[in-house]
Parts: structure tokens; sequence; C-alpha cells
């Protein structure tokens, strides 16, 4: 069950829908396009239902400058899925917020964990390429020391006195 619907910081930009190099006439699940009426109609819903999930911040669209709400299908999604949840599940509306806050901390942490994961392999590759770098410049007429095994040989050594004889 997926809720990413919701917006953490309440209503997003109100001619919104548009990321960064995104053109703000491209539509996306995120761009809020409905109006309440054709939310409900989309969602099963009564509009006075729609106010009251907003109110309780269930359900958060986006505003227009005139402050109506414009609803995108994301939130139609999610609004069903509250529908779902408070229907079938017979979960309370509160614990249905509580579901939405979780699942929607999920998924910043896994795009966080994601972020991370790439910052590690940026910085490994960079290590490598160090570590070649300071490998090539390695003077020529140096060995490098490599550890010896140690085996159960038995090495019997004489000194040879030709010096006394």
């Amino acid at each position: 069950m997926d809720m990413r619907g919701g917006r953490a910081g309440g209503a997003g930009g109100a001619a919104g829908g548009g990321g960064v190099g995104r053109s703000p006439y491209q539509l996306t699940d995120e761009s809020p396009v409905y109006v309440i009426s054709v939310a409900a109609q989309l969602s099963g819903l009564h509009p006075q239902t729609l106010r009251q999930y907003d109110r309780l911040g269930l359900v958060s669209p986006d505003r227009t400058p005139g402050r109506g709400r414009r609803y995108s299908a994301r939130d139609i999604e999610l609004l069903r899925q509250v529908q779902q949840l408070s229907q079938d599940e017979g979960i309370n509306l509160a614990g249905i917020k509580r579901i939405i806050e979780l699942e929607n901390q999920v998924t910043a942490l896994q795009a966080r964990v994601a972020e991370l994961q790439q910052a590690v392999e940026g910085a490994a590759v960079a290590m490598q390429q160090r570590e070649a770098a300071v490998h090539a410049s390695y003077r020529r007429d140096l060995v490098p020391y490599r550890e010896v095994q140690q085996t159960s040989a038995l090495v019997v050594w004489r000194p040879n006195n030709r010096r006394g004889t």
C-alpha cells in the first residue's frame, strides 16, 4: 500500500506541479489539476469529506492564489487509500494519518539512503583514482615490500671458517 501523496509542508506551490528543469505545462502525477468536485467524483467521496481530510492533514491539496483546492492524481489515489483503510480495514483517521506520515518518512529515508550510496560509490571511485595516481608516482628503483610467508622448512647455516684454515 503506497501512500506517498501527502505533502510534507502542507500546500505546495500554487502554480505547482513543476520541478527543477520541468516545463510548467508538463502534467505529472503531482500536477494539481482537479477541483474539489471532480476530485470527489474520482475518489468516490463527498466534497465535505475531502475538506475534512484536508483539515485533519490526511490529504493536503495544493491551493490556487484564491485559496481554492486543486487535487493531483496522486492526491486522488491517496484519498482512495484513506477510504479503503477507513472502511475496509476499520482504521480510524488518526491511525491513517500516522500510517501516511510513517510511509512518507520511509520514502524520504529511502531517498536519503540512495543519495548516500551514490556518494559512497563516488568516493570509492575517487579513492581508486588517487590510489592509481600514487602508484604511478612510485620511484622505479624501489622494490615493493611483500610479506614473506612463514614455512616449516628448516635451514641450517654453517659458517665457512676460511680465515682460520
